[in-house]
């Protein structure tokens, strides 16, 4: 991987910010459009979130359809990817493409360039970069999001967000409360049990909808492609159905079935719970859902229903944010949660020559749609430079 001169100005090239899956997809697509692309990544290395995230972790998305674009995810990795092996394939895919990658530097604002043509990205060190357009990749997965629950700040216990857990043995023998029931929390108690806690339950605020990963062979993945767009209550109707005859009632365990249709949830933003273990530990009793929690007191947890405990550990599986007010929340492209008003091959009317990818998390597959995303992008941006240099003429 080949490092720029930061300080070249001509030609403008497109940055890309993060050296994720997002980032390193758009920049292949555009390399292969013949467009400049240079990777600007803060960690040293591709792939940082990924290298962080729990040992036992696998894509929940088959090989076959979380592949980037121009490279094939080996098959001796199997259908569903394990953690380590998706980062291989993410330092692979750099390689492969021969990709201008800078890391460790971070990019902190992003600002219109002053001659009004392209961007200026003010980055760690006071390096000053002129772009001719930007992608931002910073992922979904940035920030780790911690509740200010009443009482935190004076907990005397163990208290830590699912990105510093990475594997059970420290926990083995220990009564452990993890809060939170998406896929994270869900897998980190499975992890736990099997990994030889003593007790492990699992605090729920939102009751989760709970697929099969597989049935008979075929991925929900699958699925999640086919209903994507089809209409919502009727989605709903066929979740229902689906989930009676495929995931057994876990009500008189303290999961009962959602009140809201699975799809009405996933367009509020709540993927599905995609089971890898946790029908069976619930049946079994190894892990035991219980309420929310409500607040801290001292060495004590409050649940939601008044219940005190005081487990050894509390794992919160509380999500993330993406974080991106500081390096673009001035230019009025983030919606009120942060998010930003568009992604993909749109770039914003205020903006324009400012694109996002990687910030919202699909049914149909998060690396599917960055691979779809990053030609997208790439095709929006090749046709923007060649109408620059059909106005300007080519740079030298």
């Amino acid at each position: 991987m080949s490092e720029p001169d930061l300080t070249t100005t001509e030609p403008r090239p497109v940055y890309v910010i993060g050296a994720g899956p997002g980032g390193l997809a758009v920049a292949a697509a555009l390399r292969a459009r013949g467009v400049r692309a240079v990777v600007v990544e803060k960690s040293g290395s591709v792939g940082a979130s990924w290298r962080g995230h729990y040992e036992r972790l696998h894509l929940h998305t088959t090989r076959r359809l979380s592949a980037l674009p121009g490279l094939a995810i080996p098959r001796r990795f199997g259908r569903w990817v394990a953690r380590a092996d998706v980062v291989r394939y993410l330092e692979k895919y750099a390689e492969f493409h021969a990709l201008e990658m800078v890391t460790g530097v971070e990019v902190t604002r992003i600002e219109r360039a002053a001659d009004g043509e392209g961007w200026t990205l003010h980055a760690s060190g006071g390096r000053m970069l002129a772009a001719g357009a930007v992608v931002v990749a910073t992922g979904f997965n940035h920030t780790p999001a911690l509740p200010d629950w009443p009482g935190r700040a004076g907990y005397t216990g163990r208290l830590l967000h699912a990105a510093a857990y990475r594997e059970p043995g420290p926990y083995a023998g220990q009564d452990v409360l993890v809060v939170g029931a998406g896929n994270t929390g869900a897998e980190i108690a499975v992890d736990l049990v099997e990994g030889g806690a003593a007790r492990v339950r699992l605090a729920v605020r939102t009751v989760p909808h709970i697929v099969r990963r597989s049935t008979a062979g075929w991925p929900a993945q699958r699925t999640g492609i086919l209903v994507r767009r089809l209409p919502v209550r009727f989605v709903d109707r066929l979740g229902a159905l689906v989930a009676r005859a495929s995931v057994p009632d876990l009500s008189a365990y303290g999961l009962p079935r959602p009140p809201a249709g699975l799809y009405s949830r996933v367009r509020q933003g709540a993927i599905p719970v995609q089971d890898v273990g946790l029908i069976e530990a619930v049946r079994r009793g190894r892990v035991e859902p219980v309420a929310a929690v409500a607040s801290f007191d001292g060495d004590a947890v409050v649940l939601a229903d008044g219940t005190r405990i005081t487990p050894d550990a509390v794992i919160a599986a509380t999500g993330y944010r993406r974080a991106l007010e500081g390096l673009v929340g001035h230019l009025g492209v983030l919606d009120e949660r942060g998010r930003p008003l568009v992604h993909g091959p749109r770039t914003p009317a205020r903006a324009p020559g400012l694109y996002f990818t990687g910030f919202t998390n699909p049914i149909s597959g998060m690396l599917r749609e960055l691979a779809r995303d990053a030609e997208r992008i790439a095709k929006a941006l090749s046709r923007r430079e060649r109408r620059t240099r059909s106005r300007t003429g080519p740079r030298p």
